[in-house]
Parts: structure tokens; C-alpha cells; sequence
């Protein structure tokens, strides 16, 4: 076997050099083909994203109009294509705020790092230049730039990186709302910027927030005058179920929204802050400059691509689909629980689900034991199996893949 020079993220690069990487070459739904011809149900949606499906030509073509006419001008100072404009526009009137603005970045991490700045700088524009703390939960992920490392609730992400991580952040338990109120009493609110939540923890376990958690701290943020950051790059654009956004379907009004993922539905990288009014305001006032931004915040390709995936989940009612995958992922896999080597299954709260081993360090093995069986999944945090198909996944390929995961799980 050839050596590759790829370096793959997240992985042991021994193993793969050892045991050779797994490479798709076309996907096609809810399936993707690798290299060898071998048909697999992919049930993490890529990484979440591919939430109306592989080989969409509707996407592949507005992308290439896109490019025929402009591929991108720099979004810096007073410039923008029309697209881009056009698009941020569409989504101010999905915004879960209403007359949010929309300031564009290059992905999630980009969103989540955005959105710290943000935060800070809004204080100092108040003249609250002492709220500086940005407080995360235990088990999150917030992407993998400094800010996002910093902030993240999964210690093995930030080891080893020294001095570069950032020093204003404390971590809070997941489920427990009394925390956070606990972590204001001791350090004040005057000195709190934000509190940033993932409304499900993703790549910590998929984890559903308990029962009226968030409206619990939305409620304590409001209240000490803490903004209140959801991040939405897993939930946001249909993935809860039902709704555009999390903080739509569960009425959390946040200051600032991190998104990224469903936003084009994987085909172009693109992620986008919703600012709400409040946040917004000293900036737009005149006078004070937000000096951030990314090369290729609001690519115009990337937003025509978004603009076809948004008209393709209005058109074909994807949200409620998405609300439909939601609750046969929950049928389908919560059998599972009885299994010897399963902990516990997390499902019922948006188009995601969770089954954790008992054993975290079988989670490698169980992936490659589902592609034996014609699935392609993931391991995410605490030896939990991932499950976030497309939207378009049918019932039955739900089934298929709890079948193939209990078989997975016999061998």
C-alpha cells in the first residue's frame, strides 16, 4: 500500500498508515460509494451537514452559475457581491431574533471564534470593558480555533497547546443550570461576557439538553445581563427537527447564534453569526469597527450554494422531515439499549442520535464493524456512535442502519 501525504484530522495517523484510510469516491443521497465500488448508508450526513443528500445537481449548478458570473469579491470594508447580500438578507428573516444581523465566516470554528470576539468587543463598546469571561459546558465542542479550544469542554482537545489557549474562560457542568448560577455568585456577573451552549452537544456524546435547561439559563443570562451565545453549527438549519433553528423550536432569543453545516449542506464551507439588534447596535451606530472578518466570509458561490439548499429544504418540507427522522432514529435505536455492550441510547431530541458503548475504546472497531455491515458512522465523544443522516433518509435506511448496528454489535 502507498503512503498518502494527507494528514487526516482527528485520527491517529499510525493506524491509518498502518491499516489504510477509508476513501470515498461519489455519493448519491443517502449513500456514498468508496474507492472499491462498495455501497455504504451514510448515517452521519458527512459530518453532520449533507442534510439534503448527496449529488444534488439543483446545488451543483447554482454553485457553477455562480462562479461563471463572479466566484467572490472581498467582503471587507463597503464591497459584496450580490448574492451575498441577497442571502444574508433571506436568512435575517429566518433568524430566530428578529432584524438579526448576519456577519459570514469560512465555517463553524470561524462562527464560534466570531462570536467570542464579538462579545468581547460589545462590552468594550458599552463601556464594560471588565466582562470578559466566556463561560462553556462540560463535554462541548466549539470548533478547533484558539477561542473554540479554549472554550471546549473536551479536555483532550486542549492538551498540549501551552500558553496559546486563552485564559478568560471557565467551564460549567452540562445539565445543571444551578452551575452557572453557582459560577456567577463566586467570580460576579460584572465580569461575565457571554455563556455559549450547544442546544444538543454534538461531537461530546449527542447529548439533548435536559428537560427546560436552556430555557433555564437563558433565563439566568437575561437576568445578570450575560449575552447568551447558542451554538447552532450542529442544530441550526432543520438538524433539531421541526424548526429552523434550536433556538427557534425551544424560544431562546439568543444574543449571538453560531452556524455553519446545514447552511449549505456540506457542498461549499460556509458559516454565518446571527447577530441580534442589541448586540449589533454600537457597531452600526457609526464609528466603531468590528476589525475582523475572513478571506472568504460570504464566498459568493458558497452562498449561491446556500441559497439552492435553502429553497430545496423549503420546497420539499425538509424541517418536517427532518422531525420525522428525529423520532424514527429514537424507534429504531433505543432497542439497543438491552445490548450487553451498549451504556445507553441518546435519541428524541432533533435528527441525531447517540448509542455510547460501554467500552469507549471499542468505539474505533464498532465503526469499521458497521462499514463491514454497509454503514458508514462515526465515533463521537464517550464512545458514542453517531447517528445524523440526511434528511432525506427514508425509514426504512433508518432501519437499516439499527440492524446493521446491532449486527456491528453481535460480532
Amino acid at each position: 500500500m502507498t503512503s498518502s501525504a494527507l494528514w487526516h484530522g482527528f485520527a491517529d495517523m499510525g493506524a491509518v498508515e498502518r491499516d489504510g484510510a477509508f476513501v470515498v469516491a461519489r455519493g448519491e443521497d443517502s449513500y456514498i460509494w468508496d474507492t472499491d465500488g462498495n455501497r455504504y448508508l451514510d448515517a452521519t450526513a458527512g459530518l453532520w451537514f449533507t442534510n439534503v443528500g448527496h449529488g444534488r445537481a439543483e446545488v451543483t449548478n447554482a454553485v457553477r452559475d455562480q462562479l461563471l458570473k463572479v466566484a467572490h469579491v472581498s467582503g471587507f470594508g463597503d464591497m459584496a457581491t450580490d448574492i451575498t447580500v441577497a442571502l444574508a438578507d433571506r436568512l435575517r428573516d429566518l433568524a430566530p431574533v428578529p432584524d438579526s444581523k448576519v456577519f459570514f465566516t469560512s465555517g463553524g470554528s470561524d462562527s464560534v471564534d466570531t462570536a467570542i470576539k464579538l462579545a468581547r468587543r460589545y462590552w468594550v463598546e458599552v463601556g464594560k470593558p471588565e466582562k470578559k469571561l466566556i463561560v462553556g459546558r462540560t463535554n462541548a465542542y466549539h470548533g478547533m480555533h484558539v477561542g473554540g479550544t479554549s472554550l471546549g469542554g473536551i479536555p483532550a482537545n486542549a492538551d498540549g497547546y501551552g500558553g496559546v489557549l486563552f485564559d478568560d474562560t471557565a467551564t460549567v457542568a452540562w445539565d445543571d443550570a444551578k452551575e452557572l448560577l453557582g459560577l456567577i455568585e463566586r467570580v460576579g456577573a460584572g465580569q461575565i461576557a457571554a455563556f455559549v451552549a450547544e442546544p444538543v452537544i454534538g461531537a461530546g456524546g449527542i447529548m439533548p439538553a435536559p428537560e427546560g435547561y436552556l430555557r433555564e439559563v437563558r433565563e439566568i443570562c437575561r437576568e445578570h445581563d450575560i449575552l447568551f451565545v447558542a451554538d447552532e453549527v450542529v442544530t441550526g438549519f432543520g438538524r433539531i427537527g421541526g424548526a429552523w433553528f434550536a433556538s427557534s423550536r425551544f424560544e431562546l432569543e439568543p444574543d449571538l447564534m453560531t452556524t455553519a453545516k446545514g447552511l449549505t449542506s456540506g457542498y461549499v464551507p460556509m458559516g454565518a453569526v446571527f447577530v441580534a439588534p442589541r448586540v449589533a447596535e454600537p457597531f452600526f451606530a457609526g464609528g466603531a469597527w468590528f476589525r475582523h472578518g475572513y478571506t472568504y466570509g460570504g464566498h459568493a458561490a458558497a452562498a449561491a450554494a446556500a441559497m439552492a439548499v435553502l429553497d430545496i429544504y423549503e420546497r420539499e418540507n425538509l424541517l418536517e422531515a427532518a422531525l420525522r427522522v428525529q423520532d424514527t432514529l429514537a424507534r429504531e435505536l433505543r432497542p439497543l439499549a438491552d445490548h450487553p455492550k451498549v451504556k445507553e441510547v441518546r435519541a428524541g431530541v432533533g435528527a441525531v442520535a447517540g448509542v455510547q458503548l460501554n467500552d469507549p475504546a471499542e468505539a474505533a472497531a464498532m465503526v469499521k464493524k458497521l462499514r463491514a455491515q454497509g454503514v458508514s458512522g462515526r465515533a463521537a465523544g464517550l464512545g458514542t456512535l453517531q447517528y445524523s443522516p440526511a434528511f432525506v433518509t427514508t425509514d426504512e435506511q433508518i432501519s437499516e442502519i439499527a440492524t446493521a448496528t446491532r449486527r456491528a454489535l453481535d460480532a
